[in-house]
């Protein structure tokens, strides 16, 4: 999220997308338990993230291989398929992984 906030704030256009476990910190309530050292917690982080601008997309089949289809998750995340993933890279001049 720091990398995606750093690239809006250079204009340049930054999209994160959760996949795998990763989105067991986006159900409500979660997100919130996890800070580390002087940084925020991980719901304000993606609290400031979307304020941004920054869209945060959500693998739907995640979110289904983790038994999480009847969860809601935190307001304001967008839940895709996972072409749009491929879509996204192809049509990217850069990604990063992590």
């Amino acid at each position: 999220m720091i990398l995606a906030q750093t690239a809006k704030a250079m204009d340049i256009d930054a999209t994160i997308y959760y996949l795998g476990t990763a989105l067991r910190i986006l159900k409500p309530g979660e997100a919130e338990k996890i800070k580390l050292g002087s940084f925020p917690s991980v719901k304000e982080m993606l609290d400031k993230t979307m304020g941004m601008g920054i869209e945060i997309l959500v693998c739907e089949a995640s979110k289904r291989m983790l038994g999480l289809e009847k969860v809601d998750l935190i307001p304001g995340l967008k839940i895709v398929g996972a072409a749009t993933l491929n879509d996204l890279v192809l049509e990217a001049n850069a990604t990063q992984w992590f």
